[in-house]
């Protein structure tokens, strides 16, 4: 194997034998083989598209298996193996449709060679060797480390664009030109013709391609749940019977309310899912009881210490403990081996089980609330009070700090700069890296709260729609305004938020604990002198850099 896709790969550069996210190599060689056929899927749905021809089963495919493919998503070859075997006829119904396509236009077909074409072995030990001779190291061989470094920042955004997209499909909002995107995308990234401009080129039109999807998900999650609220959440748990449920999903989140109504048992959020008690038809549940615990690198010692059964909706699983195997559950494209997993119908009836097989919490914990529901409708809606703060002077400067938290040292960073930003300024923050602070006391200015919880890792699209709002109340650019980007990322959403930030010609983002390792030299250069990108130093240097 070969993998640098997340923050924490080996020593910065590469995990080889085992990755440091607990995936074992045979899993990332069939995840490269399933990625690779993919890519030839796309080489026939984009031709089709363009001749004015799609399928939606073929689309689904292509969107699952990029998520798929993302870091802490699926950790079972087997599933794996079978998507690939999935995939070689989904590529055989997108070259149909390609030809059919190609048959009604009057026109001859391209003879399409490479992801296309190629034939994996049915053998999985056979198959393990051929995926060397499509992975990452001999496409560096072949074509260059700058070449290869675009490749795989395009391929991430589409990974991360891929999962939000996921999300929003699975509330039935879709969107066919988006979807051509990703497929024209993935066949550009076949061909060997590239320059280093068309590579840029493209990667900042993925980006364009993640503020779209991350748009549409927004709309989907507002229009069928209610745009977020400012929302008190308890952190501490009640006496009965309980269900955690992390990762990031809604639907599978209200689905499962639905399902435990009048049963007895309370629901509480983790990690990601912490957010969505601003959504006003998911807290209308009187059983959905607060959220429990903090980020998912911490989720061994936290479920290990719930009381309940616990159910998985998304990417962000970690190796479960043996001590609770028995009542972790996953669900949608998340996986681990041994783990029973809850397949589309979503019938939560072994999770609700298993709960109640639970000793559940005995008695009530200290009642300690924080604040959720700071989402673009929330904040806009006071606009006129930030705006007259701002131009008091009673709000000095905006600071985003906010991205994926992970378990590898230096994250520590982000606590000690939310300590230290002055009184007189207010922390927006999102996705899981806000657990690094976000149970302090930061009190308020006027009446607005220093500290602003805009929600998932999805929700940039909302923080971007704030900083654009204020930068038209103000007369300026956003790159104008009183705001810093202060980011932590993990995996693959997180470098599709970054190429929307540059797409949209974010500067100044500072960018940690440590720069991404598929950045090759040249290409960080680049990013350098176009985005004025930076590593963070320490919180001092960074805010006094920041504030003067």
């Amino acid at each position: 194997m070969f993998c640098f896709q997340c923050e924490q790969t080996a020593g910065c550069t590469g995990c080889t034998k085992k990755g440091v996210c607990g995936k074992e190599g045979d899993t990332a060689d069939l995840q490269d083989v399933l990625l690779y056929i993919t890519k030839g899927i796309s080489m026939y749905a984009s031709r089709a598209g363009q001749l004015g021809q799609s399928n939606q089963s073929i689309d689904r495919f292509v969107i699952e298996a990029l998520f798929t493919t993302v870091t802490n998503v699926d950790f079972d070859s087997d599933r794996i193996a079978e998507y690939i075997r999935h995939g070689i006829v989904v590529r055989d119904e997108a070259k149909a449709l390609y030809e059919s396509a190609v048959a009604a236009a009057g026109k001859s077909s391209d003879v399409l060679d490479g992801p296309a074409s190629w034939i994996p072995s049915t053998d999985r030990q056979k198959l393990l060797e051929e995926a060397k001779a499509i992975g990452i190291e001999k496409r560096k061989q072949e074509l260059g480390d700058d070449v290869v470094s675009l490749q795989e920042i395009i391929t991430y955004g589409l990974k991360g664009a891929a999962a939000y997209y996921d999300h929003a499909w699975l509330l039935q909002y879709t969107d066919p030109e988006l979807t051509a995107m990703f497929h024209d995308a993935l066949n550009f990234l076949t061909r060997t013709d590239i320059t280093v401009d068309d590579l840029v080129g493209w990667a900042m039109k993925t980006g364009e391609l993640n503020f779209r999807v991350m748009e549409l998900l927004d709309k989907a999650n507002t229009e069928t749940y209610g745009h977020p609220e400012p929302t008190s959440v308890r952190i501490t748990p009640r006496k009965g019977k309980a269900i955690l449920v992390s990762g990031h999903d809604l639907r599978d989140l209200d689905l499962l309310l639905q399902q435990t109504e009048g049963k007895g048992i309370n629901v509480y959020t983790h990690g990601e899912m912490l957010p969505t008690h601003g959504y006003p038809k998911l807290k209308k549940y009187p059983h959905f009881a607060g959220n429990y615990g903090g980020a998912w690198q911490d989720q061994q010692k936290e479920f290990d210490a719930f009381a309940g059964a616990i159910l998985m909706t998304t990417n962000c699983i970690q190796k479960p403990r043996d001590t609770y195997m028995g009542r972790i559950f996953t669900t949608g494209l998340v996986a681990w081996p041994g783990v029973t997993h809850i397949g589309v119908d979503k019938d939560f009836t072994p999770v609700i089980e298993a709960a109640l097989a639970a000793d559940g919490f005995a008695e009530d914990g200290e009642d300690k609330t924080i604040l959720v529901g700071f989402g673009r409708n929330a904040v806009l809606g006071v606009a006129d009070k930030v705006i007259d703060a701002v131009k008091s002077g009673a709000i000095r400067h905006f600071f985003l700090v906010g991205g994926c938290d992970g378990a590898k040292p230096g994250r520590n960073y982000y606590t000690e700069l939310a300590e230290k930003i002055p009184q007189d300024c207010v922390i927006l923050t999102l996705a899981c890296g806000k657990f690094r602070f976000n149970k302090m006391e930061f009190g308020d200015i006027g009446g607005i709260p220093r500290l602003l919880d805009i929600g998932q890792c999805n929700d940039a699209y909302s923080a971007i729609k704030i900083a654009v709002a204020l930068s038209e109340a103000f007369g300026c650019g956003v790159n104008d305004l009183p705001l810093s980007l202060i980011l932590s990322w993990y995996e693959q959403k997180a470098v599709a938020i970054l190429l929307t930030l540059f797409y949209l010609g974010i500067r100044d983002i500072r960018l940690g604990p440590t720069l991404p390792a598929f950045v090759s030299p040249a290409v960080l250069d680049v990013l350098v002198k176009t985005f004025a990108v930076k590593p963070v130093t320490t919180p001092e240097e960074d805010l006094k850099a920041i504030l003067g």
